[in-house]
This record gives C-alpha cells, sequence and structure tokens, in this order.
C-alpha cells in the first residue's frame, strides 16, 4: 500500500526549546504525543513524507505545490536562528501528481511560489521527524480557498500519484485548532473555538472523516482554526482505507489549541470513501431542493440555464401569477454552490416593468456578471442553489435601534453612494455588523458621519 499512514500535528513554534526558552514545559503532553508522531512516522518507514501546510502560499482558487529539488529555513523569525531545517523535494512523485491534476484541470500545481523558504507549519514536523532519524523526501503542499470536496479530492490526487510510483508515503497534516480559547490569550475568546476544538478532535481521534464536510465556513472562521483543511486533504489521501486510529493528545493553555493523532492504513474498505458519499447525500438534497422551489426561483433557475446553456434570455412566461406579472419591486437572486456565495447580483428599487423581469435580468447578472467570481459554468448547473429577495417599500430610519438583522435588509447611502445588505444572512448576527458590510458595498467608510439609514422588509423565496 503506498499511503502508509499519516499524523495529525500542530505547529506551536515554542515547542521548539530553543524558542520556547521554557514556556514549552506549559505544552509537556503535546510534546511526548509528538515523540510519538514521530515514532509513528518512522515505524512506517516512508519513502516520502507529504506536509500539508497552512503557511505555504495559499490562492483562493488554486493549490501550490512547492517546486524545486528542495528548501532549508530558520527559526530566526522566533527568535532561534540557529535551528535550521533542510528538505529534499521528492521531484518524481510531484511530477506524476502535477501531470494527474493538469490531465484532469484540477487548480493546483508548481505556480505562483512566492517565498521558497520552509515554513514554520512544515519545519516543526520535520524538526521531530529528524530528531527520530527519519530520512525522507519532502513533498510540500499548501491549502486553498476553494471548497473542502477540492481538499479532500486532492487527497485522493497524493494517494493515485503514490500508487502509480510505488512509493511508501505518509501524510502530515500541520494545523493548529482553534485561536480563540481564552480571553487572555492572544487571539481572545469565541464560543465556537471550544466547540470546534471539541468536535474536531472527536471526528479525528475516531477517523470518522466524513464528518469533516460538515463544519461550515462561517464556523471554522469564528473558530480562528488554521488546520482544518490540511486535515480534509489528509483525510482524502486514505479516502476508502481501513485506518487504524489513535488520538494522542489535545490541549490549550495558550488559547490555541493542539491537537495529535496517527494514523495507520491498511486495505480497502469501501465504506470509508467519504467523498462519494457526501456527494450522493449533496445531490439527493439538491433534488429535493429543486423539486420544493416556489415559482420565483423555477424562473431565475430558468433564466440562467437558459442563458448558460444558449446564450440567449428567456421570454418572460405568460402563465405567471399577477403578483409577478403586475407588481414593480427591487429583487435580488442569490446563488450558492457547496454552501458557498456563487454570485449575488439585486436591485434596490426596480429598473423593469415587473417582479418577473427583473428576476430574469437579475438571475443572469448573478451567475455571469458577479464581478467576485467567474461566470457559471454549464457543469455547476446543477449544482447551484437558488435564492430570490423581493425588496418591499424602504423607509428611513432615525437609528440602529430601528433595524432587525433579521427582519430588515439595510440600506446605507451617502451622496452617490448606496449599498444594501439583505436581511437573515449566514454569519451576520447583529445590526452592527449588518450596517458595516452595506457601508463596504457602498464605498462608505465605516467612520463617516452623515450616512443615512433606511429599511426594508424583504420576502425571500427558496
Amino acid at each position: 500500500m503506498s499511503i502508509r499512514g499519516a499524523v495529525m500535528v500542530p505547529h506551536p513554534p515554542l515547542i521548539i526549546p530553543e524558542v520556547g526558552r521554557g514556556q514549552e514545559r506549559g505544552i509537556a503532553n503535546t510534546i511526548a504525543a509528538y515523540e510519538k508522531a514521530a515514532q509513528h512516522v518512522a515505524k512506517l518507514c516512508p519513502d516520502t513524507v507529504v506536509v500539508t501546510t497552512p503557511h505555504s502560499v495559499m490562492y483562493a482558487d488554486y493549490f501550490h505545490i512547492s517546486p524545486g529539488r528542495g528548501a532549508s529555513g530558520n527559526f530566526g523569525e522566533f527568535g532561534a536562528k540557529g535551528v535550521r531545517i533542510e528538505a529534499e523535494y521528492d521531484m518524481e512523485l510531484r511530477s506524476q501528481l502535477c501531470g494527474l491534476l493538469d490531465r484532469d484541470g484540477f487548480m493546483a500545481g508548481t505556480r505562483g511560489e512566492r517565498d521558497p523558504r520552509l515554513d514554520h507549519a512544515t519545519m516543526i514536523p520535520l524538526y521531530f521527524l529528524k530528531k527520530h532519524n527519519v530520512r525522507c523526501r519532502v513533498l510540500r503542499i499548501g491549502l486553498s480557498g476553494q471548497p473542502l470536496e477540492a481538499h479532500y479530492r486532492l487527497g485522493q490526487y497524493i494517494s493515485q500519484a503514490a500508487d502509480i510510483l510505488g512509493r511508501d508515503v505518509v501524510m502530515i497534516a500541520s494545523g493548529d485548532l482553534s485561536h480563540k480559547l481564552l480571553k487572555e490569550g492572544p487571539y481572545g475568546y469565541q464560543k465556537e473555538g471550544p466547540e470546534y476544538d471539541g468536535r474536531i478532535m472527536q471526528v479525528m481521534g475516531a477517523g470518522n472523516f466524513g464528518e469533516l464536510f460538515g463544519f461550515q465556513d462561517d464556523f471554522c472562521e469564528k473558530a480562528a482554526e488554521c488546520g482544518h483543511r490540511s486535515f480534509v486533504i489528509m483525510a482524502g489521501a486514505l479516502d476508502g482505507k481501513s485506518v487504524k486510529t489513535e488520538r494522542l493528545s489535545y490541549e490549550g493553555p495558550f488559547g490555541v489549541g493542539y491537537g495529535i493523532c496517527t494514523y495507520e492504513a491498511f486495505g480497502k474498505d469501501d465504506t470509508r470513501s467519504y467523498l462519494r458519499q457526501y456527494e450522493k447525500m449533496q445531490r439527493e438534497n439538491l433534488e429535493h431542493k429543486k423539486a420544493a422551489e416556489d415559482i420565483y426561483v423555477k424562473l431565475a433557475r430558468n433564466s440562467l440555464e437558459t442563458y448558460v446553456r444558449t446564450g440567449k434570455k428567456v421570454t418572460v412566461p405568460d402563465n405567471l401569477p399577477k403578483e409577478l406579472c403586475l407588481r414593480r419591486a427591487g429583487v435580488f437572486v442569490s446563488l450558492k454552490m457547496h454552501e458557498r456565495l456563487r454570485g449575488c447580483i439585486g436591485t434596490i428599487s426596480p429598473v423593469t416593468d415587473s417582479v418577473a423581469e427583473e428576476i430574469v435580468e437579475n438571475a443572469v447578472s448573478a451567475g455571469c456578471r458577479d464581478p467576485r467570481f467567474p461566470p457559471v459554468r454549464e457543469a455547476e448547473l446543477d449544482k447551484l442553489v437558488y435564492s430570490v429577495d423581493v425588496l418591499g417599500d424602504t423607509e428611513i430610519v432615525s437609528s440602529a435601534m430601528e433595524l432587525d438583522v433579521k427582519e430588515y435588509g439595510v440600506i446605507v447611502s451617502k451622496g452617490r453612494k448606496r449599498g444594501l445588505l439583505l436581511p437573515n444572512l449566514e454569519g451576520v448576527d447583529t445590526v452592527e455588523e449588518q450596517i458595516l458590510i452595506a457601508k463596504q458595498k457602498a464605498g462608505i467608510d465605516e467612520w463617516e458621519e452623515g450616512v443615512k439609514l433606511e429599511r426594508s422588509r424583504v420576502v425571500r423565496h427558496t
């Protein structure tokens, strides 16, 4: 078997004695577990370790794989320049992997390097491997802003490349957990911090990798974790394999969570093909949602699908309800894919003769003209979830006290600058957040005075 196993490890610089200067004694359990994890890797005798790191260069839509023959680094930025780590890259495995990725048009490769030096999230696990005389080549891979499914699929590609070459590979998923565990910690406290750490240690400690897909982006962001995508790539490399799992330690005395688990891979186990299971569930959920869409959403879907497939806009059907044909109102059409925003365009005030026409125009714009995203491709159409928000009349409010983040959309304006944020959006929990984001959309500075506030009741169709 080419993927022999894996370790999930953190990367606190103070774990290096020359950096910690005694502080490392505060994470003695983590250090002891790290030693065991390094022994685990040594026992597996890898030809290559693949390190997934959140501290290499990271792009929104691309996974960076470090190029060249090798790299080195030191802990100078942490006051220990004399501690140096060197890595020889497995160029053959990298070439094989990149060939598979290029073949399938997967957004990953060796382009875009900014700093060839090893980052601390790579050096710390290599430091422990060196202590235990593990001599092998390295493949360093950064994370991406792409969905979790893409991270998992990258792990599958790594496994495939290792199989083709007959490489014995161990995955090293480098990543700290939440940085928001303590009020007195360097990053403060957020309730999602300990919630994230409890959930992730339960999932990783049991090897139930399918549950990794259930961590929402907003939840992870509030928890301020840095390793989740790293863990997902590792899980993808172990896809379809029987795995022996051992949870070694968890602690977070300094306000950042450190978790260590080890994994040893054996034969095939189709019940652990988690991406296939997840995608099947997603398809079934989408079919249920499509069947339940109301006439507003069906019109938006038909409008965008027709335009993407034919390049032509649909004609508004004659048999629509009067509320769509005779009423004029501002309309926002929002698209999501993999539970992430994929496009959103709308009008605060109507610019056409009916709500139906407004939907037709804004659905095409949301899919093809939102400057934050590339145009929707035909292959994506069946994966989209739509919502249509119809705005009521606007009314001026004298203060934020008259707003409700769940009930009202907020409109901010100053001069020609005007921006709107819809109500009841995931991750927007307070009126203050709602106003701030609306100002950002309008190009209004956060502290500008004389900003007019308006509210509008919104009816959301799904």
